[in-house]
């Protein structure tokens, strides 16, 4: 069981919640929702018993528990395997003995009996715990999670940031704790991974609470919601669809029920403006004024703030934006491409799909020149402007800096005017901007990095995964700012509502190739009842202006 009684955290001089109190039964399994900013991964530490709230109290018992934050903080010099196994400590612990003794028998070394003796009960304990069955978990967890076997002995540092938050994932999966705490689980996860995830998670004999903004995630997995906002926190039954609904009910019965109470009470004044002072009706209007004192008011329901921005483009670039040629690029005598041809025109929008470690966010980095190809050549139009948006592009924000002097590095001197009018629209307003960036929420810092790269002057963006870590309502306004930027887009991501709302145009990177699809499968469209296909939106395109 998982719980908080009364529970009270401040950040600084901004109070997070206050109040908070709610039971997670053994076997549930919920979705913490809220805004950016509204305290989830908080919440998340405290029950984990990483942090100690102000008051109140909060944490778990019936278990342990496993908490996936959302840096990977894994073992740079271990093995992937040995990182996991690092999930077992006491058959570790246990194994490292048994394979001492057994060589110390080998050698003769020490009191026979006592050592065989001790072997015996070491077994018998390593058989208690399982621990002849851990391999296996651990092989069925990293399978899941698109891991291979040769993958299984190369050091941790050789993996990319997506794929060290696997293993993140993957420690906790394979060790089953009573109490799961998830935080941003799906963000580096492509679609197999997910739906594995999913079924995984159904089948989990414990509790289970899931921070994500993976609302089609959470609909395979979630039985009830949790929604932290605006220091309070209100239980849902259902999936984030029924959530979604309920949440919209609510809110229309409890404006229905504060127009019917303004209305109560200004027939109620009325009365007591009209009679006050007639002395036959003094204790009448006396009764009135005493329970209009004590009607507690139903205020309107707060309406949480929303990024607004749009994107343009600087400057028009010459029809072919980008040709690539016979490109090629290996890591460690590694293929990672192979023989990548492509060709970009000017206003279209490229998405490239396909599985973590396929090579999407290599040929966005090789396309921009942060990278070298091994073979091939990459040719750029004379007028492009390209800025690029890497996946991870908050985690190379300066901790110590606060959030206008982030932006302002990389805004070309651009006044702190102009500065301060983009942050507002990414909700950084007043004294907010003069936060350090160590104390931001992650979609908070993720906002402050798409604010820092928007505000370059660019016609062509590539972008590495865009939408990770970002709340549902800033998610939307991003890819309607996208659908609607009048350059070139070229974008690696797993986000439906890129890939059937926004691409005009869609490459598969597989196997060292990028190879356009052009009879895409409809995946979760964002409120999009257009042409779902890369040939359907150009004819629609091209009818469009023939028209």
């Amino acid at each position: 069981m998982l719980f908080a009684d009364k529970l009270a955290m401040s950040f600084g001089t901004r109070e997070l919640f206050s109040d908070v109190t709610f039971v997670i039964g053994e076997a549930e399994r919920v979705g913490l929702v809220g805004p950016n900013g509204a305290g989830k991964s908080t919440l998340l530490r405290l029950i984990a018993g990483l942090e100690i709230p102000e008051s109140g109290r909060t944490g778990h018992r019936g278990g342990d528990s496993g908490y996936l934050k959302q840096e990977a903080d894994l073992s740079p010099e271990f093995t992937l395997v040995d990182e996991l196994w690092k999930a077992f400590p006491e058959a570790l612990e246990l194994r490292r003995r048994l394979e001492e003794i057994s060589g110390r028998l080998e050698s003769g070394d020490g009191d026979v009996m006592a050592l065989v003796d001790e072997q015996t009960e070491l077994y018998e304990r390593y058989d208690l715990l399982d621990g002849y069955r851990i391999e296996a978990r651990i092989g069925k967890v990293l399978d899941g999670l698109g891991f291979s076997r040769p993958d299984w002995d190369k050091r941790c540092t050789d993996f990319s940031g997506g794929w060290q938050m696997r293993i993140a994932l993957a420690k906790i999966l394979a060790s089953v704790p009573k109490h799961a705490l998830l935080d941003e689980p799906t963000n580096h996860l492509d679609t197999a991974a997910r739906d594995w995830l999913a079924e995984y998670l159904n089948d989990y004999p414990g509790a289970v609470v899931i921070v994500t903004h993976d609302g089609e995630f959470m609909n395979k997995v979630v039985t009830r919601i949790l929604e932290l906002d605006q220091g309070e926190i209100t239980s849902y039954t259902g999936d984030f669809s029924s959530y979604l609904v309920e949440k919209k009910a609510r809110a229309e019965a409890r404006e229905r029920a504060r127009l019917r109470q303004q209305r109560e009470i200004t027939r109620q004044r009325r009365f007591i403006d009209r009679f006050r002072s007639k002395a036959t009706k003094a204790t009448q209007v006396r009764s009135r004024e005493l329970a209009l004192e004590k009607i507690e008011i139903i205020e309107p329901v707060k309406k949480a703030a929303e990024v607004r921005f749009a994107l343009q483009a600087n400057g028009r670039t010459e029809r072919e934006v980008l040709k690539i040629r016979n490109l090629a690029k290996s890591f460690d005598a590694e293929p990672v491409l192979l023989d990548v041809n492509m060709d970009v025109e000017r206003g279209q929008k490229v998405c490239l799909v396909g599985a973590n470690g396929g090579g999407k966010s290599t040929l966005l980095r090789l396309a921009v020149g942060s990278l070298d190809p091994d073979e091939g050549q990459i040719e750029w139009a004379e007028r492009a402007r390209p800025g690029y948006y890497d996946q991870h592009q908050d985690e190379a924000l300066d901790p110590e800096r606060t959030v206008l002097e982030e932006v302002r590095d990389g805004s070309n001197g651009a006044p702190d005017v102009r500065l301060r009018s983009v942050l507002g629209q990414f909700l950084f307003s007043g004294d907010d901007v003069f936060k350090p960036v160590k104390v931001l929420s992650g979609g908070e810092r993720s906002r402050v990095a798409l604010a820092k790269f928007l505000i370059q002057p660019t016609n062509v963006l590539l972008l590495d995964e865009p939408t990770n870590h970002l709340d549902r309502a800033t998610r939307v306004r991003l890819i309607e700012a996208l659908s609607s930027y009048d350059g070139t887009i070229i974008c690696a991501s797993h986000d439906p509502g890129i890939v059937n709302g926004i691409a005009t145009h869609v490459f598969e990177v597989k196997d060292g190739e990028a190879k356009e699809i052009l009879e895409m499968r409809k995946i979760d469209p964002i409120g999009d009842d257009g042409p779902k296909t890369a040939r359907q939106r150009r004819a629609a395109k091209e009818a469009a202006s023939a028209g």
